[in-house]
């Protein structure tokens, strides 16, 4: 129920809902029947700091608005329910009542772990956190360790990315709502999977956002791409910063969630004496002391600074560390993406050599204080040696850099499985924190496109002329051809296009998908059973690079990947025993002068060697 995360809710017992609206005079607690008609308003009880509780407790099941003043009824801002969408009534929902079956559950590390990460509408069929536990079994045989699950909060509609979620503390109800959430962790801690989830703090949804009329939500002191900031560092942002941790608190806390992914935290504009990420960190870490199972916070940041992983309470050079667990790497992307794919537009623009992909691997940032051609100016800062490469979560498929295609359309539309072979190779024997994006294990075909379902009529448009006026940016034109027809993200079709097609990796022990499934599996067996692959240590990754090739040595084994069209023949490389390769058939391992090794592709692939 609607309790604040130092009165978490206990089974069984009702209690009054609260809410904080500090410039109302009046607040009216509106209980409803489930159509939505108005049953009864009672007035609520003023509390110190601007808080309002309900004068009786609310049993589970109960739907109810708020009315400021006398104006509509408005939903929760901490609703746990949104059964009728955002803009429906809010339902009390007893977390504390779900039969766990995970008491033996010890946790997970997430430094080195193998990521998963899927989007709940069209990871099946179905659509569902129910149908999704369905496929689990697939991920355990894969390797996987981790589960992230893209954005589950609340959105306007039935279908979407989840990243314009406005109910930050509901789950949204097409997927399922928070009693198959908590289904979904416990099925996945039961097949020892952790899960983490995608939140996203840094501006809300323009859609059912109620937040700015209950408080001071939001600031016109600084700005972000979707408009006014969230207010996390004026005199009035106290509870703002405690709405933020104390909803992370819950997710983990009530959820069982092992770890939560921080959307664009570069966005969250803080100039406090200490910002809301160490503030964030400090309270999850003592949260994972009570529960005794490790909690880790992932932040997507565009800054390139490792004062990110920092832990609180000690300095990077003079910039306070923000002690988030892990960050993703977005440079390594570029550096992989571009090199295999050849493309240089847009971002791509600093990308595609092998020596840069060379020093994303050892180095986690390309831009660490250089000049960032397409950012116009210096960027990013130099990460020490002494930082464990598993603080970088790398990568060269995700939502992101899928879905902001302007087609939406994946590597394997481009690469053919050898090149898709070299860039798994690269992902997960590399000293990052590897992750992996749904069906990329099998090469999947399907696209993940941008999708939404707004039902104001001005909305959609808005969005449809903003997604193609995009496609003038970052040079997909020139990439696609001018003639091609961006997807309606409104269109019911472009969401069903997304969802993966199950069947590929099916496609017989002869076929692309079924072999390249069977490559990753290998690669992460690989990644588990090695400690020089699954170290975070960077100064023991040495890198070279030639003309169409790359070479990784990680302790005793070196990883030789190769994507020229005719091969490469790679020296000084220590010849001997082959512990895995793409096409063993056309390797060749030998000697070079009688003294240096050499290994010797006839195309593109990979070998690993052992000393």
């Amino acid at each position: 129920m609607s309790a604040t995360a130092e009165t978490p809710a206990t089974a069984g017992t009702p209690a009054p809902v609260r809410v904080w609206a500090p410039r109302a005079e009046t607040v009216d607690l509106v209980e409803t029947t489930p159509a939505g008609a108005q049953e009864a308003r009672t007035p609520m009880v003023g509390e110190a700091g601007g808080w309002w509780r309900s004068a009786a407790p609310l049993a589970p099941g109960t739907d109810y608005l708020f009315s400021l003043d006398g104006g509509p009824g408005r939903p929760d801002p901490r609703s746990p329910w949104q059964p009728a969408g955002v803009h429906g009534p809010s339902r009390t929902y007893d977390a504390a009542a779900f039969g766990w079956g995970d008491g033996g559950w010890a946790g997970r590390d997430l430094l080195g772990a193998v990521v998963y990460e899927l989007h709940v509408g069209t990871f099946t069929p179905q659509g569902t956190l129910d149908a999704a536990v369905g496929r689990l079994d697939h991920l355990v045989r894969l390797g996987v360790d981790v589960v992230e699950l893209m954005p589950v909060a609340a959105f306007p509609g039935e279908r979407g990315w989840g990243y314009d979620g406005v109910a930050l503390w509901a789950v949204h109800e097409p997927y399922g709502g928070p009693a198959a959430l908590q289904r979904f962790v416990d099925a996945a801690h039961a097949r020892g999977l952790a899960v983490c989830l995608d939140v996203v703090y840094n501006h809300l949804g323009p859609s059912g956002n109620y937040l700015g009329e209950f408080g001071p939500y939001f600031t016109d002191r600084h700005h972000t791409p979707w408009g006014a900031a969230v207010n996390l560092d004026g005199e009035d942002a106290d509870e703002v910063r405690a709405f933020v941790v104390e909803n992370a608190l819950r997710w983990l806390r009530d959820f069982h969630l092992d770890a939560l992914r921080l959307d664009a935290v570069h966005a969250l504009v803080d100039d406090s004496p200490r910002h809301l990420l160490a503030e964030l960190s400090d309270a999850v870490a003592q949260l994972a002391e009570q529960v005794g199972r490790p909690l880790s916070l992932i932040a997507e940041s565009d800054l390139n600074d490792a004062a990110m992983v920092t832990p609180t309470g000690r300095d990077l050079e003079g910039r306070p560390g923000r002690g988030m667990t892990a960050q993703w790497a977005d440079d390594f992307h570029h550096a992989l993406h571009a090199l295999l794919t050849g493309e240089r537009q847009g971002y791509y623009v600093d990308f595609g050599a092998p020596e840069t992909l060379a020093k994303a691997l050892r180095h986690a940032f390309v831009h660490d204080g250089e000049m960032s051609t397409f950012r116009g100016t210096e960027w990013g800062a130099p990460v020490p040696d002494e930082v464990d490469g598993r603080r970088f979560v790398v990568f060269d498929q995700d939502h992101d850099q899928i879905g902001n295609r302007a087609l939406g359309d994946r590597p394997s539309r481009v690469l053919d499985p050898a090149r898709l072979a070299v860039s798994a190779a690269v992902v997960l024997l590399g000293p990052g924190t590897p992750m992996l994006f749904m069906g990329e294990e099998w090469g999947a075909t399907t696209p993940f496109q941008y999708f939404t379902d707004h039902q104001e009529p001005e909305l959609a448009e808005a969005v449809r002329q903003g997604r193609a006026e995009e496609f003038g940016t970052h040079g997909w034109a020139e990439l696609y051809g001018h003639d091609v027809e961006v997807p309606d993200p409104q269109a019911r079709s472009t969401f069903e296009a997304s969802r993966l097609d199950w069947s590929e990796p099916d496609d017989g022990p002869d076929g692309p998908h079924a072999r390249l499934l069977r490559w990753y599996t290998d690669l992460v067996r690989l990644r588990h059973t090695e400690p020089e692959i699954a170290t975070g240590d960077r100064t023991r990754t040495q890198v070279r690079t030639g003309d169409g090739w790359l070479a990784m040595t990680r302790g005793d084994l070196e990883v030789v990947a190769v994507w020229a069209d005719d091969g490469a023949r790679v020296p000084h490389v220590g010849a001997g025993e082959v512990v895995l390769a793409w096409d063993a058939d056309g390797v060749g391992v030998g000697t070079d002068d009688g003294s240096d090794g050499a290994v010797t592709l006839a195309g593109p692939g990979v070998v690993v060697l052992r000393g």
